[in-house]
C-alpha cells in the first residue's frame, strides 16, 4: 500500500506521492516535466513544454462555464533538496520516502518538497476530475523557482489567455498574499593591492546571530554579521593600524548572514589594545541585540607572528569604507500597508580574493523607483572608490490592486466555506506572481496554500487537513468563477 493512501483528498495525495517518487530538485526537472506531459497525453489535454522544462496544461470549461473568465492555476515543479548527514539517498536520482504521521506528512531524512509539489498535485487532481465545475483552465508549472525563478523568467506567456491567477505557492492557510516586492542581486567588486606585511595574526569573528530570510524577516531588527564586523574593524582602526589577510561572511545574498570573520595582521605591541576593543564591541553588541540576537558574540583569537601578503593601507581604508557605509536593512516602510517593509537591502555575502574585495547584496522594494535608487547608491559607493557594481537576477514587484474581483471572489468563497474571512497580506519577498504580473498586463492574482512547516529543511512537513481545506477552497473558487 502507498504511504498516503489513507490521506484525504485521496486524488490529491495520490498525485503528491507520485511527484515525491520523482527526483525534482532545482536544475533537475526533466523527469517531473516528462511526468506532467505524460499526464496531458493520457488525458488528451493540450499542453506546451519549453526548453526550460516549464509545462502549461489547458482544459476547456465544464458545461455552463464556457463564458466564465479563464483561470490560471500556477505553481513550480522544483524543490529544495536537503538531507541529513547520515542519509545516503542520492536526491538527483532517487525519490523520497514519504510518511504520514497524524496530521502531517514528511520525508524520512530529507526535505519533502511540499513547496511546491502540493500545488502540482492539486492542479493535476483538478484536471483529472471531470465532475468538477470550472471555467477554462490554464495550469502553469514553472521550473527552478527556488534558485531565482529562472523558469518564470524564461516562460513565453503569450499563449495564456487568462487574466485571473491563483498562485498555489503559499505556506500558511487562511492568509491570502496579494502583493510582493521586486528585487535584484548586486555584486560590488573593489580592486585591492596586497603587499608583504609582518605582524601578529589576529582573528575577529562575529557569530551567534539568528539570521533569517532577507525579505520576510528583515524587519525583525536582527543583526547582520557582515555589517557588525565592519563596525568592529572600524573600532579597531581608530586605535591601531592593521592590514587584512582574509575576509568572509554569509552564504547567499538573500539570507541575513549569521557569521563573519576577518583575518588581520596587527603590530605586536597592539595585541592587548585589540583584545580590549573587541571585548568592548562584544559588550556593545550584546546590549544592542539582547532581544533580537541573544546569543550574539564577538570573539578574538591571537595566532603566531607571520609574514603574509595582506592589504596595503589604502586598500584597507577602502574596504572599511564599504563595510561601514553600505546601506543595510530596512530603508522605507510602506505608507499604505501598516507593518509592511517597502524597501530594504541585505549585505549578504563578503569575500576577499588575492586581488579583489567582493560584496553581494539583495535589494528589494515594492516600488520600482526605490529599488533603482538603492542600486544607484551602491554604484555610487563603489565607483566613488574605484570599484564596480554588477546587477543580475532582477525581478519585478507585484503591486497591490485596490480593486481585485479575484480577491473578492476568494474572500467570498472562503467565508462561505469556513464562516470567517481570510487575512489579506503583502510580503516583502519575491514571488513568481511579480513576473506573471509583468508578463500579463492586467493580471488579477492571489497567492494561497496549505500549512507547511520548516520548508527547505529536513524537518519540512505538510498538513493533511489543511491541504484538504485548501483544495476545497480552490474548488469553491472555480465553481463560483462564473458569478
Amino acid at each position: 500500500m502507498n504511504q498516503l493512501d489513507r490521506c484525504e483528498p485521496r486524488q490529491v495525495f495520490r498525485f503528491f506521492e507520485q511527484i515525491c517518487s520523482i527526483p525534482h530538485g532545482s536544475g533537475n526537472t526533466a523527469q517531473i516535466a516528462d511526468f506532467c506531459v505524460d499526464f496531458a497525453k493520457k488525458h488528451h489535454l493540450r499542453y506546451l513544454r519549453d526548453a526550460a522544462n516549464n509545462v502549461i496544461l489547458f482544459k476547456e470549461a465544464s458545461v455552463g462555464y464556457e463564458n466564465a473568465p479563464t483561470v490560471i492555476l500556477q505553481g513550480h515543479l522544483d524543490m529544495v533538496c536537503a538531507k541529513t548527514q547520515e542519509n545516503t539517498i542520492d536526491m538527483t536520482t532517487q525519490g523520497l520516502q514519504v510518511v504520514a504521521e497524524g496530521d502531517w506528512i514528511h520525508a524520512v531524512g530529507t526535505s519533502l518538497g511540499g513547496d511546491n509539489g502540493i500545488a502540482v498535485a492539486m492542479a493535476l487532481a483538478i484536471l483529472d476530475d471531470n465532475t468538477l465545475s470550472h471555467p477554462p483552465l490554464e495550469i502553469v508549472l514553472t521550473t527552478d523557482e527556488e534558485t531565482g525563478m529562472d523558469g518564470a523568467f524564461a516562460l513565453d506567456a503569450t499563449p495564456l489567455q487568462g487574466r485571473r491567477m491563483l498562485n498555489l505557492d503559499s505556506e500558511e492557510e487562511g492568509i491570502l498574499t496579494v502583493s510582493c516586492a521586486g528585487g535584484l542581486r548586486a555584486e560590488g567588486v573593489l580592486p585591492i593591492t596586497r603587499c608583504t606585511a609582518n605582524g601578529v595574526r589576529f582573528t575577529v569573528t562575529v557569530n551567534g546571530l539568528l539570521g533569517g530570510h532577507s525579505g520576510v524577516e528583515i524587519h525583525k531588527g536582527r543583526g547582520n554579521a557582515i555589517q557588525l564586523l565592519g563596525r568592529a574593524l572600524y573600532a579597531l582602526r581608530k586605535e591601531t593600524e592593521f592590514s587584512v589577510f582574509d575576509l568572509s561572511g554569509g552564504m547567499v545574498d538573500n539570507a541575513i548572514p549569521l557569521e563573519s570573520t576577518a583575518e588581520l595582521l596587527i603590530p605586536a605591541d597592539s595585541v592587548a589594545t585589540c583584545k580590549t576593543v573587541i571585548e568592548q564591541c562584544d559588550a556593545i553588541f550584546k546590549n544592542e541585540y539582547a532581544s533580537t540576537d541573544p546569543t550574539i558574540r564577538v570573539t578574538w583569537q591571537v595566532k603566531e607572528s607571520a609574514q603574509l601578503a595582506a592589504t596595503d593601507a589604502e586598500s584597507t581604508d577602502r574596504i572599511l569604507f564599504v563595510l561601514l557605509n553600505a546601506p543595510c536593512g530596512v530603508q522605507v516602510m510602506s505608507p499604505d500597508i501598516p507593518g509592511l517593509v517597502q524597501t530594504s537591502l541585505n549585505f549578504g555575502v563578503l569575500r576577499l580574493s588575492e586581488s579583489t574585495f567582493h560584496a553581494t547584496f539583495s535589494v528589494r522594494s515594492s516600488v520600482g523607483t526605490q529599488k533603482e535608487m538603492l542600486r544607484d547608491r551602491l554604484i555610487c559607493l563603489f565607483e566613488g572608490i574605484g570599484g564596480t557594481v554588477t546587477c543580475s537576477g532582477e525581478y519585478p514587484g507585484w503591486a497591490y490592486r485596490k480593486e481585485s474581483p479575484l480577491r473578492d471572489l476568494v474572500i467570498q468563497s472562503y467565508f462561505e466555506l469556513f464562516g470567517s474571512k481570510p487575512q489579506v497580506v503583502a510580503i516583502h519577498a519575491g514571488l513568481e506572481c511579480g513576473l506573471f504580473s509583468d508578463k500579463l498586463p492586467g493580471l488579477d492574482c492571489v497567492s494561497l496554500g496549505p500549512n507547511m512547516k520548516d520548508i527547505h529543511t529536513v524537518n519540512e512537513r505538510l498538513s493533511i487537513s489543511s491541504t484538504a481545506r485548501t483544495y476545497q477552497l480552490v474548488l469553491e473558487i472555480l465553481k463560483n468563477s462564473h458569478l
